[in-house]
């Protein structure tokens, strides 16, 4: 992290600068004007972790700075949320004079929400025992005070929830409001504004569309729970079974009723539409009896494998969400010999960064 690029001010032009590239890197596949979406400027990240420094009495976090190539404490941080902020203060404050607490402490998490939860993960180069939980118990009742805390203590081979180990989100989308589970330590979008404006765009770019929809990588259901109300139906694959026992949590409790989950790879599921190898995961489905036209991926940052690909080329229309505009760019030379890119946005999840969030929709030539 270069932490001297975190400037407000300077927002603007950065993000500039990411749509001219973006454009210049895709010029070859003739896409329509890219469609930006900006993130907040500064508190935008949802969840943060911090290294933590003991020296002598004092207590505090820091974060490595690649251009300084050295810790820089960080007693706030601009880009995480207010809430992570008030933490933050809250709790060194409460562990610097308690031995128990602070005992080989070396990394706190923080997850938060804009509902208003807050997971707070304490990560420590030791065996916890009951002292650690008790004081642990006593910490999170006088946070409680002030926020809607839980607290997970981790070492090695050892995991201890005071409560629960995750949190509840809840997202306006458009006119509906979308409750999600994230589970502490598992994938979640880290900018939740962005994370709006991005399944505000796949409901747009999929209104009017026949039939079901497939989705590989589907996470908690972030996407499949709010494309659901576009198609008669849709099946989603998740490998992650945390992931997935989230994903079943957050269909039920937002009464979506036409989404099923399944747990297994996108690599696995190719196989199957391929009827290359069968699966007791999918007993008591019927795959044949979906009529998918688009098929819908969010893939990890390694892009997507071959064999997935060419399954993807089956379908009318293509989704893709990106995290790394490279194997998004490799990936449509391919698509790109039997799809047009007819929509092209930017989500700026990561301001003052180079990453680029980036999402097309492809359509049958």
């Amino acid at each position: 992290m270069n932490l001297a690029a975190m400037d407000p001010t300077t927002y603007d032009a950065q993000l500039t600068a990411k749509r001219i590239k973006l454009e210049q890197a895709f010029a070859q596949f003739e896409t329509p004007s890219v469609e930006v979406f900006a993130s907040e400027p500064a508190h935008y990240r949802m969840r943060a972790e911090f290294r933590v420094w003991h020296e002598g009495d004092d207590l505090y976090y820091y974060m490595f700075d690649k251009v300084l190539n050295d810790k820089v404490r960080c007693d706030q941080y601009l880009p995480a949320s207010a809430l992570i902020n008030q933490m933050m203060a809250a709790l060194i404050a409460e562990l610097k004079p308690n031995h128990s607490l602070r005992h080989k402490l070396f990394q706190v998490d923080f997850l938060s929400t804009l509902s208003g939860e807050i997971l707070v993960s304490l990560l420590y180069h030791r065996q916890l025992d009951d002292q650690w939980r008790t004081e642990a118990a006593a910490l999170k009742a006088r946070l409680s005070s002030q926020f809607k805390v839980n607290i997970i203590g981790r070492a090695r081979k050892q995991k201890i929830d005071l409560d629960k180990d995750f949190v509840v989100e809840s997202l306006q989308v458009n006119d509906k409001v979308f409750h999600y589970k994230q589970i502490e330590n598992s994938f979640t979008q880290p900018n939740a504004k962005v994370a709006i404006k991005m399944l505000e765009w796949a409901i747009d770019v999929t209104q009017n569309s026949q039939g079901d929809l497939l989705e590989l990588y589907c996470g908690n259901g972030n996407f499949s729970i709010a494309l659901a109300q576009n198609f008669n139906r849709v099946l989603a694959t998740e490998l992650a079974k945390p992931s997935v026992d989230a994903a079943q949590y957050n269909i039920e409790v937002n009464n979506i009723d036409n989404l099923q989950i399944i747990r297994m790879s996108a690599e696995e599921f190719s196989d199957a539409m391929a009827k290359k190898r069968s699966f007791r995961r999918l007993e008591g489905i019927d795959l044949d009896s979906y009529v998918c036209n688009t098929i819908f991926v969010d893939p990890p940052r390694a892009g997507i494998d071959p064999a997935t690909l060419e399954l993807m080329q089956g379908y009318e229309r293509i989704l893709y969400i990106s995290c790394n505009p490279d194997t998004l760019k490799d990936n449509l030379q391919q698509l790109n010999q039997t799809h047009k890119v007819t929509r092209f946005a930017l989500f700026d999840q990561f301001p003052y960064t180079d990453h680029m969030e980036t999402g097309v929709l492809l359509e049958r030539r």
